[in-house]
């Protein structure tokens, strides 16, 4: 699984570091940075995946670098930036139902007046009052729109799992009896963008993530190979999932980066 690769992708929370904490910060998941670094060393092209929308590109990338991560704001493809596009493309006005600091991402976007509604991982602004208000844009509107920066279950942070935004995603789904678009893994379009950032087919590529269904199933999809690694939200029952079967599994992020590098 290892072999005839160009890029590599890589999930950040649960694969580079678990979020969370008393300062907000998270921990470092041992050998990650080092792994990091070696990707960059080999000359092999490097793009970091994520469906965070707690925070800016901007402010999650500094969050990183100060737990020692060599990561910049262009090499991070992330659900937002993507969901702007779309919505400037399509004339469309979100009602935001999203965490207060992903708020300044959409500072360009028309919000007056809504015709549709955007749904990240809003945490603690996943109120009984929000997500009420949220399928009252819906429910009026007669064509509904409902975007969704990822469809998560659940992620890791230092003090357990927590809800993500996929669970809170469904439940407008069923109120309003509307499909949601996903912007962020597991959508193709999402690993496609990525992908075409590095400029490498899927067949050179590989996805390294803890998530089984959205960064590996979703890679694969694309026709990429993905690792899944032993940290961040995996538990052992993913070894028997029914749908989704890893090329490889790996202890963590630096146990796949050795192996990939030793076949250079």
């Amino acid at each position: 699984w290892a072999r005839a690769v160009r890029g590599l992708l890589l999930d950040i929370s649960g694969v580079l570091y678990d979020s969370g904490g008393g300062d907000g910060g998270g921990t470092p998941i041992a050998g990650s940075a080092e792994a990091v670094r070696k990707i960059k060393a080999s000359g092999l092209k490097l793009r970091f995946c994520t469906n965070e929308t707690q925070a800016t590109r901007e402010k999650f990338v500094k969050k990183l670098q100060g737990l020692g991560f060599d990561i910049s704001v262009a090499e991070v493809t992330a659900p937002a930036p993507a969901a702007c596009r779309l919505l400037k493309e399509r004339g469309l006005r979100p009602h935001l139902l999203v965490h207060d600091d992903l708020v300044p991402e959409f500072a360009e976007i028309d919000k007056t007046n809504p015709n549709c509604v955007v749904i990240g991982d809003a945490a603690e602004n996943f109120s009984y009052a929000n997500l009420n208000e949220a399928f009252r844009v819906l429910i009026g509107l007669e064509k509904p729109v409902l975007i969704s920066l990822g469809r998560g279950r659940y992620y890791k942070e230092t003090d357990g799992l927590k809800l993500d935004v996929g669970a809170y995603m469904k439940a407008l789904e069923y109120a309003c009896d509307v499909q949601a678009e996903v912007v962020g893994k597991p959508a193709k379009t999402f690993f496609e963008s990525a992908l075409a950032e590095m400029g490498v087919s899927p067949q050179q590529a590989i996805m390294i993530g803890d998530d089984i269904v959205n960064d590996v199933g979703g890679a694969q999809q694309c026709g990429m190979r993905a690792v899944q690694v032993r940290t961040g939200k995996y538990r052992p029952c993913d070894e028997n999932h029914p749908q989704v079967k890893p090329d490889a599994y790996v202890n963590n992020l630096a146990e796949a980066v050795d192996i990939i590098l030793n076949q250079l």
